[in-house]
């Protein structure tokens, strides 16, 4: 099975990407001359692929930005990438779209978090488990339970490999359609245990299996086996991978949804603290180094190093759930609540409004990301 869009596994998608992946050739302009796979309804003025990043139950915000951008009509998504949660989402949302446009994905957003919620008719061991795999963090003491009862090999104490999730999305998903549907791409995003590098899942040969694979933690769930290959989740290396989208899609511009903080002005002192902080930092890590390759080579192509003209910007746009999130400390990761969820959700939905409204304009002309202040 394929892991890279072309075939191979990258040995370091963030630095080692080709020039030519970051800044695609000038061409015909996308927006005269929309993709056959795009999504997007009667209002659609404009295309940009779709970044998603993942972070437990901080999703839902991420939900809610979708629904938002769903509901406005006036973007259309060529390509979605993302881990983890994000994946969710982006599988979710596709499959929902196919079944029904654009109410579709809006329903099957909703239905979905709806269904992994502590509200939903998951038994009370799967509520628990489930409100573990939502993040590395503690903070609650059913949380606390399941992290210390899982510690130190989920092959020891959890030898069924129970995981709720997988009976929600395959209930929901129709992966057969989804591989073959004539729509857009999508990028999943795992770690490979045995070699340690990014694996890259596409719409093709998606099954439950990869999505699981994207969000397995190893402290939780037993590596997931595709092919004989073990992995586990996919924010460890590419949270969400951006390079697939340069050539999985025509758009020049990537919408960025980032849940995960880069900064905090604060020193973490306990134990906890700590270990939220390092988790945060692992799972932006690879992103930052993308985004710097990114910036680096758009400098190349403005100073006219670079193709003397025949490669075009990679505009990024960002909508940043980091200071919506701000009152929510790493430990909320695990909160499956749908009182939860429907708060996030409209704080994505917030967010998406404000960052239409502001930078609208700028997409297929601008970059409305500042990329140095993203990554420095």
């Amino acid at each position: 099975m394929s892991e890279h869009p072309h075939g191979a596994e990258p040995e370091n998608p963030a630095t080692a990407v080709p020039s030519t992946a970051l800044a695609p050739p000038v061409g015909d302009n996308p927006a005269t001359h929309p993709p056959r796979h795009v999504l997007a309804g009667p209002r659609a003025e404009k295309n940009v692929a779709l970044a998603l990043q993942g972070g437990g139950a901080h999703g839902a915000f991420t939900w809610g930005v979708l629904d938002y951008l769903i509901e406005d009509g006036r973007l259309g998504f060529e390509a979605l990438t993302g881990a983890s949660a994000g994946a969710m989402n982006g599988v979710v949302m596709l499959d929902g779209w196919l079944k029904g446009g654009p109410d579709g994905a809006r329903e099957g957003l909703e239905r979905f978090w709806r269904e992994v919620s502590l509200d939903s008719d998951l038994g009370p061991a799967s509520r628990s488990l489930f409100n573990t795999v939502l993040g590395l963090w503690k903070g609650n003491p059913v949380a606390e339970f399941w992290l210390k009862a899982l510690t130190p090999s989920p092959y020891v104490s959890n030898p069924l490999n129970i995981n709720p999730l997988r009976k929600a999305l395959a209930a929901q998903i129709d992966f057969e359609r989804l591989r073959a549907a004539d729509t857009a791409g999508i990028y999943v995003s795992a770690t490979n245990v045995w070699t340690g590098k990014l694996a890259v899942f596409e719409r093709e040969r998606l099954t439950v299996d990869h999505l699981m694979a994207s969000a397995c933690l190893p402290t939780v769930f037993q590596a997931v086996e595709i092919d004989g290959v073990p992995y586990w989740d996919g924010g460890y290396l590419g949270n969400p991978p951006l390079y697939p989208l340069h050539r999985g899609a025509e758009t020049r511009d990537i919408v960025l949804v980032q849940i995960n903080p880069v900064e905090r002005r604060e020193t973490p002192r306990t134990e906890r603290e700590i270990q939220d902080r390092l988790n945060e930092i692992t799972f932006n890590a690879n992103l930052m180094r993308e985004l710097r390759a990114i910036d680096f080579l758009d400098g190349l192509i403005e100073e006219g190093v670079l193709g003397q003209g025949q490669y075009r910007r990679v505009l990024v746009h960002r909508i940043d759930g980091t200071d919506a999130l701000e009152d929510y400390n790493a430990a909320s990761k695990l909160d499956a609540r749908w009182r939860v969820f429907q708060r996030l959700r409209d704080k994505g939905r917030r967010a998406a409004e404000a960052w239409l409204g502001e930078h609208y304009d700028a997409i297929g002309r601008d970059c409305s990301l500042d990329l140095e202040s993203a990554y420095q």
